[in-house]
């Protein structure tokens, strides 16, 4: 009898153990994989990975950082892609976020000019179609989006053609949540534009004939947009400058416009000079969607700073700013973390932001000299 309580009792250690170490290993699981390249110096670029907890802090994949003649990166679930301005490189990610460099293709011979090249990387939802918006992709003067499609086994990729070539191709468009169209804005010698893009379902993309208006601005001015993020519906948020109509002179800090596609792609708003926020950053330098569609990051050359996000609703105030160093780029995981480049301050920043509650990542921020790009691989 004493033996058989003694087994029972080992046995139940065992088990105790073995759930303790389950729960360990879960704990312990990253929650996605951070990608952010630099230039430590000159003519020498790296790509620098970590792998992020479910608190955000983040640990150096072994390896990192790795070397890698990229500036611009995106990425889906099993590759990385970057460019250097003329070619765009794919990177296999291992189990543990390390990176192989398993292909390569110059995109600039497919534009006919080399005074151009990719210049950002961007994907659809589905991660099954690489873009890049293509500096002076037509006559070494306006710009287009290429395309390519990406072989799931090898990382190739083929290239498939480009838009049209157009003055308000300043940037990658941000795709709405039906992933057929996606949206951008900006301006050209203070002509304001909001542009779309529609997507097939092989991939290729046509440029949307749409002019949305823009926000009724205070009379006697004008807005200059600059641009896009949309949610997971078809919600769309721009920033937007008032100028003066007279003196062509900035009339106001950043504001923030809400749009509403429809069926067709075309883009309603009910924002107004009246009913939209104003943002602290001063000049807006990046604006990124949370997954959940309900908040709104901008960053800018004053810092960083988060709004409400209501759908066609006005957008409202959350946050001060976050950071007193301009923030270039932003990008989001699935686990409410947001994460922050500053090229300035050599700083990569970690946010844990829900709609009730603002903070530091622990070991946020962290040094990265001269930083470039920032990419995520959501891992659950």
């Amino acid at each position: 009898m004493t033996r058989h309580i003694q087994f029972i009792a080992c046995l139940f250690v065992t088990v105790c153990t073995g759930l303790a170490f389950a729960q360990d290993n879960s704990t312990n699981s990253p929650v996605a994989f951070v990608y952010a390249s630099s230039s430590p110096s000159a003519n020498h670029y790296e790509i620098n990975a970590f792998t992020a907890d479910a608190n955000g802090k983040l640990t150096p994949v072994s390896g990192s950082p790795f070397p890698a003649n990229v500036q611009n990166m995106a990425v889906n679930a099993k590759y990385l892609f970057g460019t250097n301005g003329v070619n765009i490189y794919s990177f296999s990610i291992a189990r543990d976020g390390s990176l192989e460099k398993v292909a390569s293709i110059n995109a600039q011979k497919f534009n006919g000019y080399k005074c151009g090249g990719p210049i950002a990387l961007f994907l659809d939802h589905t991660g099954t179609t690489l873009y890049d918006e293509d500096i002076y992709g037509n006559i070494c003067a306006n710009n287009t989006y290429q395309y390519f499609s990406i072989d799931e086994s090898t990382g190739e990729l083929t290239y498939r053609g480009a838009t049209g070539a157009s003055l308000t191709v300043s940037q990658p468009p941000s795709f709405i949540g039906n992933n057929i169209y996606a949206y951008g804005s900006g301006s050209y010698e203070y002509n304001p534009y909001i542009s779309g893009v529609k997507r097939s379902r092989d991939g290729t993309l046509a440029d949307l004939n749409i002019n949305p208006a823009m926000p009724v601005a205070r009379q006697g001015d004008f807005y200059d947009p600059w641009g896009a993020a949309a949610d997971r519906t078809n919600h769309v948020a721009i920033s937007v400058l008032p100028f003066n109509g007279t003196t062509w002179q900035q009339d106001g800090p950043t504001q923030l416009a809400t749009y509403t596609a429809g069926a067709s792609g075309n883009l309603t708003t009910k924002s107004t000079f009246s009913n939209m926020p104003t943002s602290a950053v001063k000049y807006v330098t990046d604006i990124s969607m949370s997954p959940t569609g309900d908040l709104l990051a901008v960053a800018g050359t004053a810092g960083l700073q988060i709004f409400h996000f209501n759908g066609a609703n006005p957008i409202t105030h959350y946050t001060g700013l976050l950071s007193q160093d301009q923030v270039d780029q932003l990008f989001w995981d699935n686990h409410n973390h947001l994460y922050a480049i500053s090229h300035s301050a050599n700083k990569l920043f970690v946010f844990t932001i829900t709609p009730t509650s603002v903070n530091s990542a622990p070991g946020s921020p962290y040094t990265i000299t001269n930083p470039q790009n920032i990419t995520v691989l959501p891992k659950t």
